[in-house]
Formats: structure tokens, sequence, C-alpha cells
């Protein structure tokens, strides 16, 4: 979820998995994948900042549980080379 600011400055909490797309018109505009449009504080930029750390952030979260929970996995690096050729 990305934290985001209503123009009336309440916050609001967005699936990043949702966002289809994001435009500047002038107001920024978070269209949702189930055509839910959100206008926002923010800018377009942010937006995908925000956008990026969440993935960022699930991802690592999600190699930390496969090296925790498949340490055999640990061995090789992202791309799936062992780390011992």
């Amino acid at each position: 979820m990305i934290e985001v600011t209503r123009l009336n400055g309440s916050k609001l909490l967005i699936n990043a998995e949702l966002v289809e797309f994001v435009e500047e018109t002038p107001d920024t505009v978070v269209s949702l994948i189930d055509g839910k449009k959100i206008i926002v504080k923010e800018s377009r930029q942010d937006i995908k900042n925000l956008v990026i750390l969440y993935k960022r952030e699930f991802i690592s979260c999600l190699l930390s549980f496969t090296i925790i929970f498949f340490p055999s996995i640990k061995e090789k690096t992202v791309s799936g080379v062992s780390s011992t050729n």
C-alpha cells in the first residue's frame, strides 16, 4: 500500500498493485484498474517513486522469506547463477 493525500488533506492508502496509470491534468489523477480515479496532491513522479519503493520492499521481503524457509536457495544469486561457479 502507498499513502497519498487527497486535495482536502485527508490521507488515503492505495493498493500499489491496482494502479493502472497516473496523469497530471494539472491535478494528479491516479487511475486504478477497476476504473476508479483518485485526485491527489502528490506529483506523478512522487506516485511513481512510491510504487517503486513499495515493489522494492515487497521483493526484499519475498527474498528474505525465501532464504529463511529455503536455505539452499541462499547459495544462488537472483539471476539463478550459482555463487560457487
